[in-house]
């Protein structure tokens, strides 16, 4: 939080949008827990500074910072909004890395929502050292999965996601939010 103290100003000087958006995503990232309305505002400016200036990657990332922050805040469907729009740009691009890191959100949301079966099945698929690491929610979801659905059941799920292809995961992430969304805004 310290390095971020006048980060963005100093971005803002340098006229580059890039830099302004990665600016307000360090500042995003950095206040999170500390000033969470805050980090929202900032990962929001970035992500429109990002959109309008054409960088996916940005958007990508933007987009990731605010699905956690919307689902740890309990608007799940912003969250699944941010994180398909992250899904989408990373598969685009063909970037396994970063597509791995938006499901890892979207099994946390999943676990958090309830839908334990498509949260293991992603996880599978997500876990990964740099998500366990950048993504300690997915780590905290693993947990709680093993116990909700039972250890040989988690395996046997986490596998069939570990087994699919990335456009297979992908096909099959944007189905669950499909239903998922659906679930929410028209409760049985």
């Amino acid at each position: 939080m310290d390095s971020a103290d006048g980060l963005i100003e100093a971005a803002e000087a340098t006229g580059n949008p890039s830099l302004l958006a990665l600016a307000l995503g360090a500042y995003g990232s950095a206040f999170r827990d500390a000033d969470p309305v805050g980090a929202l505002d900032a990962l929001g400016r970035g992500l429109v500074i990002a959109q309008d200036s054409g960088n996916r990657a940005n958007v990508s990332v933007l987009a990731i910072g605010l699905a956690r922050l919307k689902a740890e805040h309990g608007d799940p469907l912003a969250a699944f909004d941010y994180v398909t729009l992250a899904i989408r740009n990373f598969h685009n691009a063909g970037n396994t890395t970063g597509v791995r890191s938006a499901l890892a959100i979207l099994a946390a949301l999943f676990d958090r929502l309830g839908r334990h079966e498509p949260a293991a099945t992603i996880a599978g698929f997500a876990l990964s050292p740099l998500t366990a690491t950048a993504f300690p929610e997915i780590n905290t979801a693993i947990a709680h999965l093993r116990e909700v659905v039972g250890g040989p059941a988690y395996e046997s799920l986490a596998r069939k996601g570990e087994k699919m292809t990335t456009a297979a995961m992908v096909t099959y992430a944007y189905e669950q939010i499909d239903q998922a969304r659906t679930g929410l805004e028209h409760p049985s």
